[in-house]
């Protein structure tokens, strides 16, 4: 299955009146206008663009923020500040990567209501996160001091160690994140967005794009999880740099390469090393740096 950036969702704002000042102009911004059933995922806004020699207004393309809450058997559990896009994936890969599911049949009911910002969930058994650690904790869209407790005492359970024998000729690599490029419509409109891939060595098979790249992650996660879909013998590509949380669910996925057009840290290499996955950074120009366990990449070692 393959999937594509989404087209606008925003309207243009009306024009603005002959009298105002740049400044007003710059603001007369309408709300969004969403359309049947959904939520937009940029806005056009009237900006004022300085090049070197002067301001022009002009119109610019925004990527949206929306909050969704997150009850799991009437507990509030989190808040994801996500792109609203895909949520039900969003929902189910954020709660099997911290292992409050384990098996699509223990969600009996996922309500998701768009515009009160609410996702309720329903399990056959108790659920097994703790509230001392969960309970109105506030995931933002960047990764951060956030998710520390989330580390320590939730993904040393459910990070394992990945053993898939997959294997990715140099060529491939390229490909995959030149492939990964050509679907990153909203990236490219606004610039501020991040976009996870599934692939096979040979192409990609899902993308999902997010302005936090743990939602977009989630949401790669939760459409396998969903769908009784398989991770062996895959790949994930992935348009921002390397960090411990990229990481981290990557092992909870289970995938043994990960592709990035970035730079990673020295914890997410020390993460990788550990759990077994091979991290592949600045993706660019003909060329990438490999970190860690070459052995998937052919060539790379003797």
């Amino acid at each position: 299955m393959k999937d594509h950036g989404m087209a606008p969702g925003g309207v243009p704002p009306s024009a603005p009146s002959a009298g105002a000042t740049p400044l007003a102009r710059a603001e007369m911004n309408p709300p969004p206008a969403p359309t049947a059933g959904r939520l937009p995922q940029q806005v056009e806004r009237r900006i004022l663009h300085y090049d070197g020699t002067g301001f022009a207004p002009r119109t610019d393309a925004v990527a949206t923020e929306y909050a969704l809450t997150l009850y799991v058997n009437d507990q509030e559990m989190a808040t994801v500040v996500c792109t609203p896009e895909y949520l039900e994936d969003l929902v189910v890969g954020f709660l099997a990567s911290e292992g409050v599911v384990r098996s699509p049949g223990q969600i009996t009911d996922l309500q998701v209501s768009r515009y009160r910002g609410t996702a309720r969930v329903r399990t056959t058994t108790e659920v097994n996160f703790n509230q001392a650690f969960y309970n109105k904790r506030y995931i933002g869209s960047c990764c951060g001091k956030g998710r520390q407790m989330f580390y320590y005492y939730n993904d040393a359970h459910t990070a394992k160690r990945v053993t898939d024998p997959v294997c990715i000729h140099p060529d491939q690599v390229l490909r995959l994140m030149a492939a990964m490029e050509g679907e990153a419509d909203l990236w490219r409109e606004t610039g501020g967005v991040h976009m996870a891939s599934l692939c096979t060595p040979d192409a990609v098979e899902l993308s999902r794009t997010d302005i936090g790249r743990h939602n977009a992650l989630d949401k790669l996660y939760g459409h396998v999880f969903r769908h009784g879909g398989t991770v062996a013998g895959r790949v994930i590509a992935f348009s921002g740099r390397l960090s411990s949380e990229v990481l981290l669910k990557v092992a909870k996925i289970g995938v043994g390469v990960v592709l990035a057009k970035s730079a990673p840290t020295q914890l997410a290499l020390d993460i990788a090393e550990e759990l077994g996955i091979t991290a592949v950074g600045f993706v660019r120009g003909g060329a990438f740096h490999v970190y860690t366990h070459p052995w998937r990449v052919v060539g790379a070692t003797p």
